[in-house]
């Protein structure tokens, strides 16, 4: 049984190094995406304004501000309110141009507004295979979870092909353990390492050790994976097989393609009044911090936060509300921390993964934890290497086929 186990250890590491490598390092840089982002683009983030005391343009104000002047953009974002200093960033995307029943393609989904001015400051296509400047740390978060891979006939094959992946991590994981610890004895040398030995007795410390000293995050990190990746392809239906989810409201509907957007008859303003109304009745005191309309589903989300905790940068996230954009209905809720124990093993998935449960120092474990799933992938590459040149040598001096008796019912060994 050990044996076939190293084997699919071995081929199953092979199989995802690089993808884990990219991830890993990927991962490494993008738990401080914001911060950043921002040290990048200034422009997108920090309003030419200043921390002015002149009083900010409320969030739909601007947002339709923004439509009038520009009417091939639609604003899908917007927050109600930003910090001092810090422009109101909004993601957009192209009316329908009534001359190829198409949306404008405008080249860019993502405008940082000076919140006192009201003037857009800098523009970015988010995702864009791109290393400039403005699309470096968005090429690097679409890389993380989708390699990039283009859809094909409406079907996300790079968050599948990074599901599937996650899916073999998790497996190996488990593999991996069992073989760090050949013996009860030796316990202790699958928690060491041979520093001043260097070479490849490190590297192999490195990769078993390494793993050894942090596998139940490295474990996490792979179940998470999976979640996000397949959330609605293969987690929540079997969640549902043990667990009662409460309704999501995008699942609960059929997506319109591109060129066949809903329009919302409900203004924004008015789809935040519904919320603060419900979040009143609910007794929350947390006030609507931004809204968005999801064209493709005719629904609007209420999320409710600080101005500056957008990202819900502690715990579970943040609350929202999900609302009907034709006619106001209440749609759904997620509110973290309630519901069945299927609807908080779906609302942990993020923050665990990203760090931000446990705020700042949960970051800082994760961009670690990025950095050895890099190193574990290298070292495990080059443990595979060593031993293979190792077995062509011996191949190559062992004597030929003529040389030796052939054993009756002998069967040659293939690599």
């Amino acid at each position: 049984m050990r044996h076939a186990l190293v084997v699919l250890h071995r081929w199953f590491g092979l199989g995802v190094a690089i993808f884990l490598f990219i991830s890993g390092a990927t991962g490494a840089l993008i738990s401080f995406d914001h911060e950043l982002d921002a040290a990048l683009n200034p422009d997108l983030f920090h309003a030419h304004s200043g921390e002015t005391a002149r009083r900010q343009i409320p969030g739909p104000a601007l947002a339709r501000a923004i439509e009038a002047a520009d009417p091939r953009v639609r604003v899908t974002y917007v927050m109600t309110e930003v910090e001092p200093g810090h422009t109101s960033m909004m993601s957009v995307e192209g009316t329908i141009d009534p001359a190829t029943g198409k949306p404008y393609a405008l080249g860019f989904n993502q405008i940082g507004v000076d919140p006192v001015t009201g003037t857009i400051q800098a523009r970015r296509e988010w995702g864009q295979i791109s290393l400039s400047r403005e699309n470096l740390l968005p090429f690097l978060y679409k890389l993380h979870y989708t390699m990039h891979i283009p859809d094909v006939g409406g079907v996300e094959l790079g968050i599948w092909f990074m599901g599937i992946i996650a899916i073999v991590w998790v497996v190996d994981c488990f593999i991996a353990l069992y073989l760090s610890f050949p013996n009860f004895r030796s316990w202790r040398k699958s928690f060491a390492f041979r520093w001043k030995a260097g070479g490849h007795k490190l590297n192999f410390d490195l990769h078993r050790s390494g793993g050894v000293w942090v596998w139940l995050l490295l474990l996490v990190l792979a179940i998470t994976s999976v979640s996000m990746n397949l959330t609605d392809r293969v987690v929540r239906p079997l969640l549902s097989t043990v667990s009662t989810l409460s309704t999501d409201a995008f699942a609960s509907r059929t997506m319109n393609p591109p060129e066949k957007p809903i329009p919302a008859l409900v203004s924004r303003e008015q789809v935040i009044a519904l919320a603060r109304a419900e979040g009143s009745k609910r007794g929350w005191t947390e006030p609507v911090g931004g809204v968005f309309y999801a064209s493709a589903y005719g629904l609007y989300g209420v999320g409710f936060f600080q101005p500056g905790n957008d990202h819900g940068d502690v715990g579970l996230g943040n609350s929202w509300l999900y609302f009907d954009g034709r006619n106001g209905t209440f749609a759904a809720d997620r509110v973290p921390g309630t519901g069945s124990a299927g609807d908080i093993f779906l609302q942990l998935q993020f923050p665990l993964h990203s760090g931000r449960i446990a705020g700042l120092p949960g970051r800082i474990v994760l961009s670690f934890l990025g950095v050895v799933v890099a190193m574990l992938s290298v070292t495990g590459v080059l443990i595979w290497v060593r031993k293979r040149r190792a077995r062509m040598v011996a191949a190559r001096a062992a004597p030929g086929p003529l040389s030796q008796p052939v054993r009756q019912g002998s069967m040659p060994v293939l690599e």
